[in-house]
């Protein structure tokens, strides 16, 4: 087949001990997962109602390296998230058959244009200019489920220049990661190579450039970023 320009090139993670990548099909994340942080920007959490958000491949920076600073915002922040990589489909999951699909986790930042987000809520539209923005989907590489072992407290932490600015533990999400994935698997059919980020602790904050995000879960390869 003759294309009229060159097709997007396939993104992909590296793996742990893999000379493999992981493709990336799709990158799912989930809204208000952490009680302190939906607190912390005046948010109030419905247990029985988890809402999602999503984020084009093309917007993946693969592991350590530079990401830039959005154009189009004065409060550009960051957000730790605990990432889920699938290599199995799925569809109407119960929460144990979700985690058979589960091939390993990482570590990412959903980078989000706060002042955007903000205006979007106040005016009832969608955040997508807030949340699907250039190089705003910073992923590490993926570590093997049988490699990084059971979700518990493994702590979930982010240093900007050298201070302490998110902290929290895996076990303080709001909804587990067997639960977002057998809820999200009503709403898609869930393929290889999706990804969840599965929301952020408190503490979020603006970045500038020059600044040095350190990003790391218990268990995964961190994540070192320079904003630009």
């Amino acid at each position: 087949m003759a294309y009229l320009f060159d097709p997007a090139p396939v993104i992909a993670l590296p793996i742990v001990g893999d000379d493999r990548s992981f493709p990336v099909r799709r990158v799912f994340c989930v809204g208000r997962n952490y009680e302190a942080h939906a607190a912390e920007l005046g948010n109030k959490i419905d247990r029985d109602d988890p809402f999602y958000f999503t984020k084009s491949p093309l917007h993946i920076v693969v592991g350590d390296g530079e990401a830039a600073l959005a154009a189009g915002t004065d409060d550009y922040h960051h957000e730790i998230e605990f990432v889920v990589a699938l290599s199995a489909d799925l569809n109407n999951a119960t929460p144990e058959q979700a985690m058979e699909a589960v091939f390993g986790y990482g570590v990412g930042q959903d980078m989000t244009r706060r002042d955007l987000q903000n205006k979007a809520k106040d005016k009832r539209r969608p955040w997508d200019t807030a949340k699907d923005v250039e190089q705003s989907a910073i992923l590490s590489a993926i570590t093997p489920k049988a490699v990084f072992g059971e979700i518990g407290d493994q702590m979930i932490t982010l240093t900007v220049n050298g201070k302490m600015q998110q902290e929290g533990k895996l076990s303080d999400m709001v909804w587990s990661v067997p639960e977002i994935l057998s809820h999200l698997s009503t709403l898609y059919t869930l393929r290889a190579g999706d990804i969840i980020m599965t929301g952020t602790p408190s503490g979020v904050g603006p970045v500038a450039k020059g600044d040095v995000l350190v990003s790391r879960v218990d268990g995964c390869e961190p994540l070192t970023t320079t904003i630009v």
